[in-house]
């Protein structure tokens, strides 16, 4: 992949603002812009970004389209998006451009597990509605039937996506005594299978009505969107609870809402959103929901690990080599 005409110093624009350390040497080692304001760019400002660099670092927050990569011109060869899913970046219209896009996977699982585990604990103990009760004052002292909730010993974990993070929820699980079934597009190997403690449904509507806790972990694709539907959450039994850290669009949240108003499950926690950082206003009225802004890999470890993979794919690439997190999703 050697490219005599890939300039020694890329310039490079980012769209929001990462740890110090990371600007530093980023700055040290390529022509780097940064968004001083750290709000998100517009359309136009994402554009005209584009179109200055070398090298583009979005990050969950931006969309880039096909009409906003067609637009980049000639001079941008390399998207390094900070983060791991890449849905919100057209790789079709990348790959037809010869634009090479890089991600951060593996130094996020462990935090999105830990995150994941909190949930399916605080769901069920309602712990975020006896914080508020402690908070409002409204406490008036322990009663044997105060705050009741429900133990997570003994129950059953679905985990929908059984990659790296499903699996280090699954370790997670185990020890809490759950006991896990999971659902993916390939089966697991056996000796992977027996470490996790893990059943294996091939067909995702069966294990939904046979678990007590579901957990949302694949990619949002064309293939996953809305992978929990009207009819599918139709399928979870009245007790069940639903996690969804992965993305919001995976889950109809319209249909979410209705199931949690109508008692058709017993509760939800989410760190992700359908529309976010838009949040349905009929969420915030339910009890029986645990919300968070998006701070599932949010550890500065994680952050600073992010910002190192970034740095390493573009230099990779600006020294002529493959970079080692290329996406080869869409790509020949």
């Amino acid at each position: 992949m050697a490219d005599a005409v890939r300039p020694v110093r890329p310039k490079v624009s980012v769209t929001r603002r990462l740890l110090p350390e990371t600007e530093a040497r980023m700055a040290e080692l390529f022509e780097t812009g940064f968004n001083a304001g750290d709000e998100p760019m517009d359309r136009a400002a994402l554009a005209a970004a584009m179109a200055a660099s070398d090298v583009f670092v979005p990050t969950v927050g931006d969309e880039i389209d096909a009409a906003l990569i067609a637009a980049a011109g000639a001079r941008l060869k390399l998207i390094a998006n900070f983060g791991n899913g890449t849905d919100h970046i057209d790789l079709a219209a990348a790959r037809a451009r010869g634009i090479i896009v890089t991600n951060t996977p593996g130094v996020l699982t462990e935090d999105t597990a830990d995150m994941t585990m909190a949930l399916i604990l605080s769901v069920p103990r309602r712990l975020a509605e006896g914080e508020k009760l402690v908070r409002a004052g409204e406490w008036t002292g322990w009663s044997p039937t105060g705050m009741l909730g429900h133990r997570i010993g003994g129950k059953t974990l679905g985990i929908i996506g059984m990659g790296r993070i499903g699996q280090a929820i699954a370790r997670r699980a185990r020890g809490f005594g759950l006991s896990v079934h999971y659902h993916n597009r390939h089966r697991l190997p056996a000796v992977i299978e027996d470490e996790l403690g893990a059943t294996f449904h091939a067909e995702l509507d069966a294990m939904l009505q046979t678990v007590d806790i579901v957990s949302v972990n694949c990619p949002h694709t064309s293939a996953t969107h809305h992978l929990l539907d009207e009819r599918r959450l139709a399928l979870l039994a009245p007790h069940v609870y639903l996690i969804n850290i992965a993305r919001g669009e995976i889950v109809d949240e319209a249909a979410l809402i209705t199931a949690l108003e109508n008692g058709r499950i017993a509760g939800a926690g989410l760190d992700v959103f359908e529309h976010e950082p838009a949040v349905d206003q009929r969420l915030l009225a339910l009890s029986n929901v645990v919300l968070l802004p998006h701070m599932g890999s949010a550890t500065f470890e994680g952050r600073a690990a992010m910002g190192a993979k970034v740095i390493a794919n573009i230099r990779a690439w600006a020294d002529g080599h493959r970079p080692p997190d290329q996406v080869l999703e869409g790509w020949a």
